[in-house]
């Protein structure tokens, strides 16, 4: 059985058991050597995550172009076909963006014919989004990306699940910090 998220029969490729269980390493304020160290640009977190945040995005960008989106494109469209008609409040919440930068990109997906924009009959300051019947269509043509995407990371899938969830924890514990004013 595919992992969930890896469609088309991907199976993780398996782990050999390890030897002895890892060494927890030093707290994160042990690391790195002297004072200096920590201004180094080799040793910021953030610039990693940024750089391969890039790389995936070049990535992307080739992936996607058979598909005529974007990144931020594929993203909307991913949360549209999960979830259906959705609030743009609750679609901004889903991709962690706000309405500033989320409406120039539903205006292009519309403007593509992907996706339809009408008021709420519920609530007419409400705006709900719904991909269209060539919108959903297009799901069936992305199926391949996750897969492209998993094998241009070199990365096995457990290895892939496993930095998934390394990152959602990453990012829980940055938005409590944020939250309490680091």
């Amino acid at each position: 059985m595919a992992p969930k998220g890896y469609p088309g029969g991907m199976t993780p490729t398996p782990t050999p058991p390890a030897a002895t269980p890892a060494e927890p390493g030093p707290p994160a304020s042990a690391a790195p050597g002297s004072a200096d160290d920590w201004l180094r640009l080799d040793q910021q977190i953030c610039f990693s995550l940024n750089a391969a945040a890039r790389a995936f995005n070049g990535v992307y960008r080739v992936v996607l172009k058979d598909l005529g989106l974007t990144y931020p494109q594929y993203l909307v469209m991913l949360v549209l076909w999960e979830h259906g008609a959705l609030p743009v409040k609750k679609l901004g919440e889903h991709l962690r963006l706000d309405s500033g930068t989320l409406s120039p990109l539903l205006k292009r997906l519309e403007a593509a014919g992907l996706v339809r924009r009408e008021r709420s009959a519920h609530d007419e300051r409400s705006v709900e989004v719904r991909p269209t019947g060539e919108g959903a269509a297009l799901r069936g043509r992305a199926l391949e990306v996750p897969r492209r995407i998993a094998a241009a990371t070199g990365l096995r899938i457990d290895e892939i699940q496993a930095l998934r969830t390394r990152l959602d924890l990453l990012t829980t514990a940055l938005d409590a910090a944020a939250a309490e004013g680091a």
